[in-house]
């Protein structure tokens, strides 16, 4: 038996719950800005992007208006562009996957 794809508000909701568990949203040294580092991008910036993003999305799918697929696809790209800049800051740390 084939298991169902999520309709968009669930595929939206599951990528915002996501986003919060992997990406340090509310700590408060995610948000400090690295003036005089080696920054590639800067995380104080990009952490509030996707702090902003999130929100819009939190109420925009509240209100049961789901968003489209292009919609879907670029916040997940967003969240994805910004881990991987938060790992190049050495602000998280990546997980190595050991299977093969």
């Amino acid at each position: 038996m084939t298991e169902r794809k999520p309709d968009r508000l669930t595929a939206m909701h599951n990528l915002i719950e996501q986003a919060k568990i992997e990406l340090p949203l509310y700590e408060d040294e995610t948000f400090v800005c690295g003036t005089g580092t080696n920054c590639v991008g800067c995380p104080k910036k990009l952490m509030e992007l996707v702090d902003t993003e999130l929100s819009y999305w939190e109420h925009y799918i509240s209100d049961g208006t789901p968003p489209n697929f292009d919609d879907i696809r670029r916040f997940g790209k967003l969240c994805k562009n910004v881990k991987r800049a938060l790992v190049r800051n050495n602000i998280i740390i990546p997980v190595v996957n050991t299977t093969h």
